[in-house]
């Protein structure tokens, strides 16, 4: 039988730790962000300190980044709502990476929330 993908999402959030927004904002600087969202939403504002690797990559190009290389490190996921993020999270864990914990209800429950969000700034050529 063929499954949609809400729930694999279930399924995923089944197989995850998740916190709430609160909790998150308190990991701040004691955990790698990870932003796994497409860059657009990425760039139009982020969780401070977040780095982006879209969901569609994160696998690939993890390692690939060194304040993620280390798969022993402390990673705090977030995506839109929390599905690409729980789907990302149990990826992770299955290619090594063991502390992994995804925010509940994503940036947009933080960003409705008021909490602190950034924009990656311009290159300057000049």
């Amino acid at each position: 039988m063929a499954v949609t993908p809400h729930d694999l999402v279930i399924e995923a959030k089944a197989r995850i730790t998740e916190v709430n927004t609160a909790d998150a904002q308190g990991l701040l600087g004691k955990r790698i962000v990870i932003d796994v969202r497409e860059y657009d939403e990425f760039a139009a504002g982020h969780l401070p300190g977040a780095i982006n690797i879209p969901r569609g990559v994160l696998e690939f190009k993890i390692g690939m980044v060194p304040e993620c290389a280390n798969k022993a490190g402390s990673f705090l996921i977030y995506c839109r709502t929390s599905g690409r993020a729980a789907l990302s999270a149990v990826q992770l864990q299955k290619i090594g990476y063991d502390n992994v914990i995804s925010m509940a209800g994503g940036f947009e429950a933080w960003n409705n929330e008021g909490r602190p969000t950034e924009k990656p700034e311009p290159i300057n050529f000049e």
